[in-house]
């Protein structure tokens, strides 16, 4: 459990933030300027507020109304953040090392050998700071942290500078660290893909206040009708089973309750489960199953209920066979055209190109 409440000002900037939580990774998520990153110096100690308390699993670690403010070290926390802070004159072995040695004894650490590997910087650790680039640079800083043994781990965008394929070890390595070593995680995150896998509660702050608190699936399929363009931070989650892979067209086929879908690429094992994250505006609605179409996956569902007001747009929230739930983007007309109400039956229709293939978790 991580406790928060926080205020600060600096010169026209204010902060004053309140949450608590008890999620595996807790992800701050908001636009730039927000005071995601200075959230995360307070819950450091890196920073000092004018006002509050952070407790985390039962530690306070701050708090000013008692004159309790631990020094970053005695905090046990591991940082990880944009800029990997490596210790240039240390190689990425010493700098390992480094992380290794505040460790507590007793703590559960997760082994080197298996750090290293699924964080691909075997070849690496030799070799200085000033020779990696900022990739490698980034992987040897979220190694170096989880080697400390933290008692809470803070990111800041760590997966910011990795390709697409480390970055998915990256975040299987997070998820390890979540659901193995039960350690809490404060992630900072502008992509929405990134949260939806890894977070269990969100914190969406804006101009230095807290604007809502909750799962992913609730706060990016939040309708507001009254601001169009949040339609491209609107998504849905649904959860499958990986059937078989076609080698042929290089198709994974996965089993929902409400239909198939098709996903570019080998993304799990047949039998594994994996999480999805559908953009609702990737879906288009027909009233009927369509015939000889492009498209691959239908879904079956029924409408909840239609947003959209007086705009040019809706938002169509659908219950499907299994009961999760999916938001559709679409035009106000076409609502109206289809007879969009709650209690109509429709399928849902979703290009396999729409669907990323690399962010796909397996769980």
């Amino acid at each position: 459990m991580i406790e928060v409440d926080v205020a600060l000002s600096r010169g026209d900037f204010d902060l004053n933030v309140s949450f608590a939580s008890s999620a595996g990774v807790t992800a701050l998520f908001g636009p730039s300027g927000s005071g995601k990153s200075t959230l995360i110096d307070l819950i450091a100690g890196l920073a000092r507020a004018d006002r509050g308390r952070i407790v985390v699993g039962g530690r306070v670690l701050a708090d000013s109304g008692k004159g309790i403010f631990l020094s970053t070290r005695k905090r046990r926390v591991g940082l990880v953040f944009q800029d990997a802070m490596l210790f240039p004159h240390l190689n990425v072995r010493q700098n390992l090392r480094f992380g290794a040695f505040f460790a507590p004894r007793g703590a559960r650490r997760l082994p080197m050998g298996e750090v290293v590997d699924k964080l691909g910087i075997g070849a690496l650790m030799d070799r200085r700071p000033i020779d990696l680039s900022g990739g490698e640079r980034q992987r040897v800083g979220v190694a170096r942290a989880l080697l400390a043994a933290p008692d809470i781990l803070l990111m800041d965008e760590p997966f910011a500078s990795l390709d697409v394929a480390r970055r998915r070890k990256a975040m299987g390595l997070v998820e390890m660290t979540r659901d193995q070593f039960a350690i809490p995680i404060v992630l900072v995150s502008h992509q929405i893909e990134e949260v939806m896998r890894l977070a269990g509660q969100v914190v969406m702050i804006e101009r230095g206040k807290v604007r809502e608190v909750g799962a992913p699936e609730a706060i990016f399929a939040s309708a507001r009708p009254e601001n169009p363009s949040e339609r491209f931070g609107v998504g849905s989650s649904l959860t499958c089973t990986a059937s078989d892979f076609d080698a042929h067209y290089g198709l994974t086929r996965l089993h929902h309750p409400s239909g198939e879908i098709f996903a570019a690429g080998k993304v799990a094992a047949p039998g594994a489960t994996t999480r999805i994250y559908v953009k609702a505006v990737d879906v288009a609605l027909a009233r009927r199953p369509p015939l000889e179409t492009s498209i691959r996956t239908v879904l079956k569902g029924r409408i909840i209920r239609v947003a959209g007001g007086d705009g040019a747009l809706a938002l169509a929230l659908l219950e499907l066979a299994g009961g999760e739930q999916l938001y559709a983007s679409l035009t106000r007309m076409a609502a109206d055209e289809l007879r969009l109400a709650p209690g109509v039956e429709v399928f849902a229709l979703v290009k396999a190109v729409a669907l990323d293939e690399r962010e796909m978790a397996a769980g």
